[in-house]
């Protein structure tokens, strides 16, 4: 990605230096991996939230996108992002749930290609909007169910689910590489974003923090 300055400075709550004091949290809330810090100072957050609510932009909180949809904590997209790379270099992600776009640029200054799946029309008109302002040109974006049809993108280094289950979908891990991760809110009731790991014995499970998602659902919405 290369952002325009004009478009990425931004003024007083969006400025510059709002991003730089978001990653210094980000960075004593944890977050270890310099290439994912680096990746969320070049994204304007911003941009991805609707005008009125630029002001809290990077404040450590999700905030609603519309079509009863929100825009991840900092934390829980770095973090996200952090499991997903795992210091590794990346060549292809997937990630199921684009929302605003706003983690699907994050990942596209960590990945060669991402691809990007949202079942609501409404949300992946804006985001494509957003993604082309900001030159996301290594980002894929399609309107489609992210539960299945995906076999065309294997091999795939690892997978983002934004949005919540109770078990793991084991389709999307035939889709990666061996090592692979799949990184997904999981639980019933308590939720934690679960790190799946494609071995040869099968799969590895690690559990991580606790976070809030809106459920994964299958299905198109047009609108």
């Amino acid at each position: 990605m290369n952002a325009s300055g004009n478009v990425r400075n931004g003024i007083g709550m969006t400025s510059d230096r709002t991003r730089r004091r978001m990653i210094d949290r980000l960075r004593d809330g944890g977050i270890s991996d310099e290439v994912v810090l680096r990746a969320m100072s070049k994204v304007p957050r911003h941009l991805f939230v609707e005008e009125a609510l630029a002001s809290r932009a990077y404040d450590d909180v999700s905030l609603p996108i519309g079509s009863g949809q929100t825009i991840s904590r900092p934390y829980t997209v770095a973090r996200t992002c952090e499991l997903a790379r795992n210091g590794t270099s990346l060549k292809r992600v997937l990630e199921i749930g684009t929302g605003c776009g706003y983690q699907a640029a994050v990942l596209a200054e960590l990945s060669q290609e991402v691809y990007s799946i949202e079942r609501i029309g409404a949300l992946l008109s804006g985001a494509r909007v957003r993604l082309k302002s900001l030159n996301c040109h290594n980002v894929r974006v399609k309107h489609a169910d992210g539960s299945v049809g995906l076999e065309s993108l294997f091999p795939i280094d690892a997978i983002v689910v934004a949005a919540g289950a109770i078990e793991f979908p084991k389709h999307l891990m035939e889709l990666l590489t061996q090592d692979g991760r799949l990184i997904i809110p999981l639980g019933e009731g308590k939720q934690y974003l679960t790190e799946v790991t494609k071995s040869e014995s099968g799969y590895d499970l690690k559990k991580h923090d606790e976070v809030s998602f809106v459920p994964f659902l299958s299905g198109v919405v047009v609108k």
